[in-house]
């Protein structure tokens, strides 16, 4: 078996997962009355940051986030394979 151990984690993951840590601080400020966002109707706030929050989520858990080096071996595996 012929293992590349010099992986990297890929730009689409760690821009998901920063697209996730942005929505779930936001959420969390806004939930305990500090607004991140500028946006005078507290209502309008609440449904912009609950959207931001689902979406990050959403693309967050559908994608595979590969961080680890076992994770990253397995997607080069199935990548082959899929190639084959």
């Amino acid at each position: 078996m012929n293992t590349n151990t010099n992986l990297t984690t890929t730009a689409g993951t760690i821009a998901r997962t920063v697209c996730l840590a942005m929505a779930l601080t936001n959420q969390i400020l806004s939930a305990t009355g500090h607004p991140v966002l500028p946006i005078e109707d507290s209502q309008l706030e609440t449904l912009v940051t609950t959207g931001f929050t689902v979406a990050a989520s959403l693309a967050a858990w559908w994608k595979n986030n590969s961080f680890t080096l076992p994770a990253r071996i397995g997607d080069q595996h199935m990548n082959a394979a899929r190639k084959q």
